[in-house]
């Protein structure tokens, strides 16, 4: 049982340290000889890694991000029991959410700065990427479409989190994916955590403060070159 426990704890903590990992920081450092926390809006997340750096080395941050949830739930939930394999206290799927949800809070409370780190979307894709990729792929296509039509970031954020539980039960109801109890349920306080993380974005939109990618409004572009042009 004491095993069972502590491999249970090696299991979280190592997700929670991967998590943990401020890849924006570390790029911002390496390459920019600056802390992205001092930049932008402040944030140790991608969206500010975009805004400070630029696309490229936004990139490389949100990709490094997606694969520490990724990472802690395909691989390191599955480091074995060698004590006593049938003495796990979790399911394989629920060590897996454990380890994925571990991941997110390092990424969102991260170690090395001070607990303050990233939104959490980026872990949180990586982790929802390892379970059911084809509702991930939905959420990001909202994600995308709220993306190009605002150009606010955080909307685009917040749409795909709040979505994502109602895109997992259709996926389910449909028989389109096999999806477990826990793996429905663990979606909710996860969209929770990432409107929670939002809280002063949701501030700035209710203030019309929050900023906006203007590159990214492709519709509006669209939309206003299509209009016919007065006289």
């Amino acid at each position: 049982m004491i095993m069972s426990v502590l491999h249970l704890a090696a299991i979280l903590l190592l997700s929670y340290l991967a998590g943990s990992i401020p890849t924006s920081v570390i790029v911002g450092k390496l390459f920019f000889g600056t802390d992205i926390r001092t930049k932008g809006s402040g944030n140790a997340g991608g969206t500010n890694a975009f805004r400070v750096f630029g696309w490229k080395a936004g990139t490389v941050v949100v990709v490094v991000d997606i694969a520490k949830g990724a990472i802690a739930t395909l691989f390191i939930s599955r480091i074995p029991e060698f004590a006593n394999p049938d003495a796990a206290l979790l399911t394989s799927d629920a060590l897996a959410i454990s380890a994925g949800c571990a991941a997110v809070l390092g990424h969102v409370w991260t170690i090395f700065g001070r607990f303050h780190g990233g939104k959490g979307v980026a872990a949180a894709a990586g982790m929802v990427l390892a379970l059911y990729p084809l509702a991930l792929a939905s959420a990001v296509a909202l994600f995308a479409l709220v993306a190009i039509s605002t150009g606010i970031i955080s909307v685009a954020s917040l749409s795909a989190a709040i979505c994502f539980p109602f895109i997992v039960l259709l996926f389910a109801g449909t028989g389109i994916v096999q999806v477990t109890p826990l793996e429905f349920w663990f979606t909710i306080p996860l969209a929770l955590l990432i409107v929670f993380t939002h809280r002063k974005n949701i501030r700035r939109l209710l203030h019309g403060e929050e900023n906006r990618f203007q590159n990214l409004m492709v519709l509006k572009r669209l939309f206003s070159r299509s209009r016919p042009h007065g006289n």
